[in-house]
């Protein structure tokens, strides 16, 4: 992974929090959404997907189980889609949605958690997902482990009016402000493609390379179930999957990959390693997928590699 300071910080300012209430919370949750969640009990959480019935993806969504109630963090600025689909499938069943104004800020790196820790928010040793209540600067956050975020990273959910305080009790515990590029170089690496920028409405699970973090081949039915199981049973054939590239001159979000003078992908995410030089997120015609393939990206030479890239050395 691209070389950065044992701990930063960055807000995702595409990010939000909504709350579901209700005794039936979990079990409803369970029956939509595409990872098992129904069993989770408070301090633990998980990752699932929201689909509609031909499977593409609304949402990708942090689930952390509360006492009371859950958390959902929400990712590319979904919440009022997110919200809106869960009103709909919610009927009869009594539960409630509310949206928090929380601000979600990322903190990772190999001293992370003890970067929590001098800033006052002292966390037992998460698995991932899990989540406990913290102070920072005064204020009660919440922090959840971040199985998304590249390499060891953690979630703080923060009072809007208290962003300021917490970030600097963050930079003040030995924290460096994180620019996106930066976090674009170290996603990119570690093969972690996010909502918004990696992924859509137009995606398929199986496209993303994430359906095992995001599924869970055991529950039975939520909503784009049939679709994902009948991928499944026919090997997980897609017409384009999710891989690196690695560059030979920088790109952009939205250039062609092309081979043979056609199209046979688009890049969703680019940026420059401080190790590996340009490298890039996109998504390829399944005949160009096999990492080793040659293609073009901006009429540069750029070769396929597996995710992720610290794999591929």
């Amino acid at each position: 992974m691209a070389e950065g300071p044992p701990a930063a910080f960055i807000v995702l300012a595409d990010r939000a929090v909504l709350v579901v209430t209700g005794p039936p919370r979990l079990k409803f949750l369970h029956n939509i959404l595409s990872n098992d969640v129904e069993g989770l009990t408070p301090g633990q959480g998980r990752r699932a997907a929201l689909m509609d019935v031909k499977g593409r993806l609304l949402a990708f969504v942090r689930v952390l189980v509360g006492a009371d109630d859950v958390r959902l963090e929400v990712a590319g600025g979904r919440r009022a889609a997110v919200e809106t689909a869960l009103v709909h499938y919610r009927v009869a069943t009594p539960v409630r949605f509310a949206a928090r104004p929380d601000v979600v800020i990322a903190v990772l790196g190999p001293e992370a958690r003890a970067t929590l820790a001098r800033a006052g928010a002292a966390t037992p040793e998460l698995p991932a997902e899990g989540h406990v209540a913290a102070r920072v600067a005064g204020t009660d956050v919440h922090v959840a482990r971040a199985g998304d975020l590249p390499g060891t990273g953690y979630v703080l959910h923060v009072p809007p009016d208290a962003v300021p305080a917490v970030v600097s009790a963050l930079q003040a515990a030995g924290a460096a402000e994180l620019s996106p590029a930066s976090l674009d170089a170290l996603r990119v690496e570690a093969g972690r493609p996010w909502y918004g920028p990696d992924v859509t409405e137009e995606n398929l699970l199986h496209e993303t390379g994430l359906l095992r973090e995001y599924h869970s081949p055991t529950k039975g039915c939520y909503v784009g179930q049939e679709v994902v199981a009948r991928l499944e049973a026919r090997g997980a054939n897609v017409n384009k999957l999710l891989r690196g590239l690695r560059l030979t001159s920088p790109a952009a979000a939205g250039d062609a990959v092309r081979a043979e003078n056609k199209d046979v992908g688009r890049v969703t995410t680019a940026a420059v390693s401080p190790r590996l030089g340009p490298v890039a997120l996109a998504y390829v015609h399944r005949s160009r997928a096999e990492p080793g393939s040659e293609v073009e990206v901006a009429g540069a030479p750029a070769t396929v590699v597996a995710l992720p890239f610290a794999e591929t050395r």
